[in-house]
């Protein structure tokens, strides 16, 4: 039995002001979720909050690169520290989002797992959108929550998608899309990259257990797999409490499934939720319904007979006469090295802190 950890990343570094005079409602998204009993239902362990840096638009202009860049590699260094230490304990990390952007946190902490474990470790993505716009497919990039898949394969500026000088988090083959709209805009750009993707005609022609299987299958020779879940990939005729909300996705019952199904095995490391928007929810009927359909999805994880993480391509054993055999892993195994961070300078000010275009394109 695995015993779940919930930490919150209420960041919403990752996208653009809903208005002028107007922040994005995501940072409040693990508190609502909290406020039905989430914790209490999953018998989790309270792995407490990570606060994020202040979100100030300033005076950012297409050309200037993500924006709030500086913070964001900042907090992804601190998330992945966060997140380290619960696998670390032989726990199951909840991530409660906040954006899109704090993949790159989550990401950065799976690079540091694969390279201790000795192989690599994948992601599945469920989403709505593809995320996958960067400086090679569009005239400017602005917001990360629009851009974090690029960013965690290794497309865009160094100081986010090579932070601690690891670029990509996770390598393209080691990729599975699940849940965009067929229309995405970026969907032939994945293919052109070797990026699996399942969109939701495919999906739902499969059935959402078909599709979890299929997405494990696609990352057998990978150490473990973490899951990023947008809740965007829910068609907003049952779930409209998100910063782009667009027609075509699935039903709650079909994400309760492909979680799961995804978390079904210690090869899955972790899971995030992202981009719920309680502004956008006033009377909670929508943190409830995505509070029972997270419980449910992951009753696997504390069934009885689950087993903690083991990688599935340990490192081959070395003699040793031909060099020390590495130290055992435990606490600390995914923490940072103390060297700086490659090419993330110390943060500047709120004020000096530039902001993003529209999340998404």
């Amino acid at each position: 039995m695995r015993r779940i950890a919930v930490l919150d990343a209420p960041s919403n570094l990752g996208l653009r002001p809903p208005t002028e005079t107007s922040v994005p409602g995501c940072a409040k998204a693990p508190g609502a979720l909290r406020d039905h009993a989430l914790l209490a239902r999953l018998g989790a362990r309270d792995a407490g909050c990570l606060t994020p840096p202040r979100y100030d638009p300033a005076d950012w202009r297409p050309g200037d690169g993500v924006c709030h860049a500086r913070s964001i590699a900042h907090y992804s260094v601190a998330l992945a520290e966060r997140i380290g230490e619960i696998i670390d304990a032989g726990e199951f990390p909840v991530v409660l989002g906040g954006d899109c952007s704090i993949l790159l946190g989550s990401g950065l902490a799976m690079h540091r797992l694969g390279e201790a474990v000795g192989g690599h470790v994948g992601l599945v993505f469920v989403d709505g959108h593809s995320d996958f716009r960067h400086p090679g497919n569009a005239s400017y990039v602005g917001a990360a929550a629009g851009e974090d898949l690029a960013l965690v394969t290794g497309r865009g500026q160094a100081d986010l998608a090579a932070i601690e000088g690891r670029r990509p988090y996770f390598r393209d083959i080691d990729v599975v899309v699940l849940g965009l709209r067929a229309q995405d805009e970026y969907r032939l750009d994945l293919k052109a990259a070797g990026i699996v993707n399942r969109p939701v005609p495919a999906l739902r022609a499969e059935g959402a257990a078909r599709t979890a299987q299929w997405a494990r299958d696609q990352l057998a020779d990978c150490a473990g797999f973490w899951v990023h879940v947008d809740v965007d990939v829910l068609d907003p005729a049952v779930m409209p409490a998100v910063d782009a909300p667009d027609p075509g996705g699935i039903a709650f019952g079909e994400l309760e499934l492909l979680l799961a199904g995804l978390v079904d095995t210690p090869h899955c490391l972790g899971v995030e939720i992202t981009v719920f928007d309680p502004d956008y929810d006033p009377d909670g009927a929508y943190a409830s319904e995505i509070v029972s359909t997270v419980v449910a999805g992951l009753a696997p994880v504390q069934d009885a007979d689950a087993e903690p993480f083991r990688p599935i391509a340990p490192p081959a054993p070395v003699p040793d006469r031909l060099r020390p055999l590495p130290a055992a892993a435990g606490p600390g195994r995914l923490r940072r090295p103390a060297s700086p961070v490659d090419g993330v300078p110390a943060p500047r000010s709120a004020r000096s802190c530039s902001c993003g275009a529209s999340h998404r394109p």
